[in-house]
């Protein structure tokens, strides 16, 4: 049986298209891909991303437990930061990616992938079992989550969540958090952590509050965001959105037989912070260069959308096949399909000429800088 969000019935009530995503039943869209998408990029969306796992670290132990099962440099984070970063295997693949946001000087939340909740903390809680000094709690079956991504959501968002925050990063209005902050407030009795991430290359809040409050902070953010033309977003924007951006999905770009390295991440993976799971894979990695690298590419000529497992073939040989496509789509912003894949480094330089293989017939296309979408590119 199909797990359900907090949210389903507001799905339903919108008129939402449900399908299984990872063995939740979540909407693909309600209106249209491509209205949702122009949404987010001209007004404002919102997501349910409840979904997504929880998981409470704390104590005294907490920061060195983090830092030695974690890429990125907890060290970096003051009370109210967030952080981007991967948990490897100690082959260096990526066992998840996921943000990490410093609640307290000896408390974390981290907000983990749906369909690595069991793996994740699995594998952590493996690890915290040498660490007495800290402690691990599975929240993921306690929270709900939504996202409000797009120009416009600072127009409305403080109508919902009102006043100075309490805990995290101190700010007077939620507005005054900046990229990669977090803060706590209690509304109407609600404990919510709002933090200011983002996935869609957008500006964008994210709420995550107790299953029984998620519904009403839906509620009041769509009805607070009507002026602006906030529409319900589902996993087909989400999609076109984040692949735009050349955000990495799990189970796509990323897996456990995939480095960081290999993916483009090295920016999350502090190698001089010490020592961490994974660690002398990635040093040698480092040193020695990685076998592929994932890339952006564009379809210089109209074509059906390229989709995951496409072959990429060299365009200056019938032989040579490069790699596969990991995301595809038809991209709503350029009006062309895009992607991501990986390719030998020899051929990963943008301008690089490729073919995909789409539905039997090699169609051109280039491989371009990252993001594939900025706000000045109009084509």
């Amino acid at each position: 049986m199909l797990k359900r969000t907090p949210l389903f019935s507001a799905h339903q009530k919108l008129g939402g298209k449900l399908i299984d995503f990872g063995g939740w039943e979540m909407p693909v869209q309600y209106s249209s891909i491509v209205d949702e998408h122009t949404a987010v990029r001209r007004n404002a969306g919102m997501f349910d991303i409840s979904h997504m796992g929880e998981v409470l670290v704390n104590g005294s132990g907490a920061a060195e437990f983090l830092n030695r099962t974690l890429t990125n440099d907890i060290r970096k984070l003051q009370v109210g930061d967030a952080q981007y970063t991967l948990m490897c295997n100690e082959q260096g693949g990526c066992i998840d990616d996921l943000y990490v946001y410093r609640l307290g000087d000896q408390e974390f939340l981290l907000i983990i992938n749906a369909s690595r909740i069991d793996a994740d903390v699995g594998w952590l809680r493996s690890l915290v079992s040498a660490k007495p000094d800290a402690q691990l709690r599975d929240a993921s079956d306690e929270f709900g989550a939504v996202a409000v991504q797009g120009p416009r959501v600072v127009e409305f968002i403080e109508k919902v969540i009102r006043g100075p925050s309490h805990g995290g990063r101190k700010v007077q209005r939620v507005t005054e958090l900046r990229k990669n902050e977090v803060g706590m407030w209690s509304t109407g009795g609600r404990e919510l952590y709002v933090a200011r991430t983002g996935y869609t290359g957008e500006d964008g809040f994210e709420v995550v509050a107790p299953s029984a409050a998620i519904g009403q902070v839906w509620d009041e953010l769509l009805a607070n965001g009507h002026a602006v033309c906030l529409q319900p977003c589902g996993l087909g924007a989400r999609d076109t959105l984040r692949t735009e951006a050349c955000y990495s999905l799990y189970g796509h770009e990323l897996d456990e037989q995939t480095t960081p390295l290999e993916a483009g991440l090295g920016y999350f993976v502090s190698l001089e912070k010490g020592d961490f799971t994974g660690r002398a894979v990635l040093v040698d990695q480092k040193a020695r260069g990685v076998a592929r690298r994932c890339v952006a590419f564009k379809m210089t000529e109209r074509t059906a959308p390229p989709r995951p497992g496409y072959p990429i073939w060299s365009s200056s040989s019938d032989s040579a096949k490069l790699g596969i496509v990991t995301s595809g789509t038809q991209s709503p912003s350029l009006g062309i399909g895009i992607g991501l894949g990986y390719v030998p480094p020899a051929q990963s330089k943008p301008g690089t000429a490729i073919a995909i293989e789409i539905r039997g017939k090699r169609a051109p296309a280039v491989i371009v800088a990252k993001p594939i979408f900025r706000k000045e590119t109009t084509s």
